[in-house]
Parts: C-alpha cells; sequence; structure tokens
C-alpha cells in the first residue's frame, strides 16, 4: 500500500474506556449504557450481537430490543463453540471447545462504548461487539479480544501505554456475466477502469453515492475514518483510522469500520472484499498497524529530532524484526496471504527497517518529533486486527525488555538488499513455525495459541484438499 503513515501524538481530550487494572483487564459494559442509547433511538427493533474468532470473522446473532437491557445486566449464555469454527463456519472439535466440553455454554457480554445503529440495513437495527467470558466470569480463552488486553496490560506493567491506528485496504468487486469478481464499475459513470491509477481523484468522485454513505455511517457509529484515497490497482481504496491512546477502541474501531464498508458495499450493488490478494497481476491489500508508546506522563516515548526516534524506538524495531517470523502465521492467516509477498509491490519479503522508506515492512514514517512511531507493515487485511495488534504489541515489548538491536536502517530499494530466508513465505512452513516457537505461546497464552492453530490446521487440511480449475 502506498499510502502515506498516519502521525501518532496523543490527541487531546481522547476518548477512554472504562479504566482497565489488572483485576478488571477487560472492564464490563453497564446497562446505564443501554438506556440511553434505547432512549436516544426509540426507533431500533433489532440489535446485532457481534463476537470476533481466532479468524477475524464476526460471528453472533440478532436479538429484539426488548432483549437489551438484560444482555447488558446480566450477559447472555451462547455456545461457545462459536469461536471454535474454522474460516467456513465448521467446528473444529481440536479446539477443544465443541463435543470435548459437551458444547457447553459461555457468558457473552457486550463491549463498552460499541453499542451503535447499523445504518446500512432496512430495519432499524443497532449492533453491538462482544466477548466470552467462562461463566464463573474468567475471560474465554478463545476469545482474541482478551489477548489483546493482556498485551496492553503487560505494557501498562511497564509503565507505557500504546498508542495505535490501523489502515486498511481492500477491493470494491461486482460479479460479472460469468459470476467472477471483478473491479466494480463506477457508480456515477458506469465505468469498469481497468488501469492503475493511484491517488486518483476521479476513481473517488465516481464512487462517491457508497464513499459519502460510508463516511455518515462513520459518524453515526462514532469511527474517526480519516483519510480516503485511490490504491495502486482498479477498484482498490484505503481508508486509514485515526490514532488511539487507547489499543483495544483502535481496535474495535477497525472491526465495526470493516463491518460498516461491507455493509454500504453491498446497498450500492459492490462486495467490499479485504482478502491479501484477490488478483494475481495487482496489488495485495494490507493492514498497516502504527504504534507508539506513551510514558506515565503521557509523553511519545519515541519522540526525537531524530528522524529514526530514540532508543526505546529502535529497541521496539529490534523487537518487531526478531519476532515476525514467528508471527507470519497471524500476519499471513490464510493460503491466499502468501501471494501478497512479491517484491517491488509494497508488501514485506524480509524482516527490514527504515526511515521514510516504503520498500521496507518497518517503516518509520517522517513527521515533527512529537509524532514519532513505526508503521508495521507485515499483515494482510485478511488478518485478525485484535491478534496482529497483540502481536507488534508483544513484540515491541519484547524489543524493550531486552534492548534488541536492529541494525542499521535500509536506505534506497530495500527488495534489492533484503535477506531471503527469513521469513515463512508458504502456509505450511508459517504454521510450523508458530507451532515450535516460545514468543507466540508467550505473547497469546498457550490455550489460546492451541486454539488458533487447531483451526488454521483444519482450515490448511480442506484447502489442500480442494480440487481448483487449475487442476
Amino acid at each position: 500500500m502506498k499510502a502515506a503513515g498516519a502521525s501518532l501524538p496523543l490527541p487531546a481530550g481522547f476518548r477512554h474506556y472504562p479504566r482497565m487494572t489488572a483485576q478488571n483487564p477487560t472492564p464490563l459494559a453497564t446497562v446505564e449504557e443501554a438506556r440511553r442509547f434505547l432512549a436516544a433511538h426509540p426507533d431500533i427493533e433489532a440489535v446485532q450481537l457481534v463476537l470476533t474468532d481466532a479468524s477475524g470473522v464476526g460471528r453472533g446473532k440478532n436479538i429484539a430490543r426488548e432483549e437489551l437491557e438484560p444482555l447488558y445486566a446480566t450477559g447472555r449464555n451462547v455456545a461457545g463453540s462459536i469461536l471454535g469454527l474454522d474460516v467456513t463456519g465448521e467446528d473444529v472439535e481440536g479446539t477443544g471447545l465443541v463435543w470435548e466440553v459437551g458444547d457447553a455454554d459461555q457468558a457473552c457480554r457486550p463491549v463498552p462504548g460499541t453499542l451503535v445503529r447499523a445504518p446500512w440495513l432496512t430495519r432499524p437495527t443497532a449492533q453491538v461487539l462482544a466477548s466470552l467470558y467462562e461463566l464463573d466470569g474468567r475471560p474465554a480463552k478463545a476469545d482474541p479480544r482478551h489477548v489483546l488486553a493482556r498485551a496492553v496490560e503487560r505494557l501498562a506493567a511497564r509503565g507505557y501505554t500504546p498508542v495505535v491506528a490501523v489502515e486498511l485496504a481492500f477491493y470494491l468487486l461486482q460479479r460479472g456475466p460469468d459470476g467472477r469478481v471483478q473491479p466494480a464499475a463506477g457508480l456515477l459513470s458506469g465505468e469498469r477502469r481497468s488501469r492503475i491509477d493511484a491517488y486518483g481523484l476521479g476513481r473517488l468522485d465516481d464512487m462517491s453515492p457508497l464513499f459519502d454513505d460510508l463516511y455518515a455511517a462513520a459518524r453515526a457509529q462514532g469511527l474517526p475514518v480519516r483519510t480516503l484515497m485511490s490504491e495502486y490497482a482498479p477498484g482498490q481504496f484505503e481508508i486509514t483510522l485515526e490514532h488511539r491512546a487507547d489499543a483495544l477502541r483502535a481496535v474495535d474501531e477497525a472491526i465495526l469500520f470493516k463491518r460498516a464498508v461491507r455493509g454500504i458495499a453491498a446497498r450500492h450493488g459492490c462486495i467490499a472484499c479485504f482478502m491479501a490478494k484477490p488478483f494475481a497481476e495487482r496489488a495485495g491489500s494490507g493492514m498497516h498497524l502504527h504504534a507508539s508508546l506513551a510514558d506515565a506522563q503521557g509523553r511519545n516515548a519515541f519522540a526525537a529530532d531524530d528522524p529514526a526516534g530514540t532508543p526505546a524506538l529502535r529497541h521496539a524495531i529490534g523487537g518487531l524484526k526478531a519476532t515476525m517470523g514467528d508471527g507470519m502465521a497471524v500476519f499471513a492467516p490464510n493460503a491466499n496471504s502468501y501471494r501478497r509477498f512479491r517484491a517491488m509491490s509494497y508488501a514485506p519479503v524480509a524482516a527490514t527497517w527504515g526511515v521514510n522508506n516504503r520498500s521496507v515492512n518497518l517503516r518509520v514514517p517522517t513527521g515533527p518529533p512529537s509524532s514519532r512511531h513505526v508503521e508495521h507493515r507485515v499483515a494482510g487485511a485478511d488478518a485478525n486486527p485484535y491478534l496482529v495488534a497483540a502481536l507488534v504489541l508483544a513484540g515491541m515489548l519484547k524489543g524493550l525488555e531486552e534492548g534488541i538491536d536492529p541494525g542499521p536502517p535500509v536506505t534506497g530499494n530495500g527488495y534489492e538488499t533484503a535477506p531471503r530466508g527469513e521469513l515463512p513465505t508458504q502456509w505450511h512452513a508459517a504454521l510450523e513455525r508458530a507451532r515450535g516457537g516460545e514468543f507466540l505461546a508467550a505473547a497469546f497464552g498457550r490455550e489460546f495459541l492451541d486454539v488458533f492453530l487447531a483451526i488454521k490446521a483444519q482450515e490448511s487440511e480442506k484447502f489442500g484438499a480442494l480440487v481448483t480449475d487449475r487442476d
């Protein structure tokens, strides 16, 4: 992706969720939030309850308006196996969440601050993100949001608050006469463009009915949607979200944003596609994570007049370089993900870093000293944002704790000098690396990692058994 990096100074008056503590790392919403929402939106008839599974898929159910207050008051029991499904929606018995426990219930609780309207739906409907808990109140082992909460908690114990922004690329597609997807035609002109037109304003204008509705939906949901640009392929676009001094909030907003893009696109006869590489001859879609750390006084620990930042920033980058190979199964969670990693493609091929350089995968963007941060450019748009953020924060913490030196920054064309063989470049190799490494188990917790790997093992086996058109 060619988009300019987001700058990450601490915003004035930024909005926090209820404060986390060691005893309450993922605070619960209160029933007053539901009551205020219902009073402000008397027309709402239904609410979508959205849980994000290990693959980043939103799963859940619709509940009636009358069920919302009880949900906030006491939670709602759902099958814990909802977080043990593969990407196609089938049970994965190897997760230990299905027959081994009798497909037992767990408690579903709403995430504070995520109860919003879903304006793309024809029936007046709201949606709320949710997390799962054991019936005794412990965080459910398979919930990826709890994984990120623990990563934030570990940094808080060191006196750091992560400041995070998510940047997502996606394609807008339509089905052709043969049923295959192709870049969407302009909504105003009806023209289906086939040429690369990066930063082309005409493409934005041609799709303006869709994007106008998307920005309106973002305002209705309180999402800090910022810059929109035409990306490096026909039908490919990118929108950035504003930074948050609350990593959980930043990622929750990315989840809400992806749902909004899909919903608004469908209203306009389009398919919003977050595949890493939907077309072999076109650019892939990445999910770039911008991250810095604020100290106990709220100052950016990476801020420096030096464009390469402080020693703390370089140690954080060192940790990200050292752990990148172990995390490839998370950054690239599907077989298709690995088709994105090609030289001269704005996608990474090795663990490299540099300043103001898009040919590396750990980029320090230019900007004022207060905005100094790292842009992690590895993950595809198909990755789970909670897990990507948790892994990035864990890598940064490892680098800080161990004082890891990242080596000199890359200058010039990083693809020409990138060392080969550092990163697993195939799905099977990445999964084997994840199984054997200690870093992922420490970053995610062994129980969650076992669930994640069981799901990916089933997906990999099913994918390998497919007979394709090429066959």
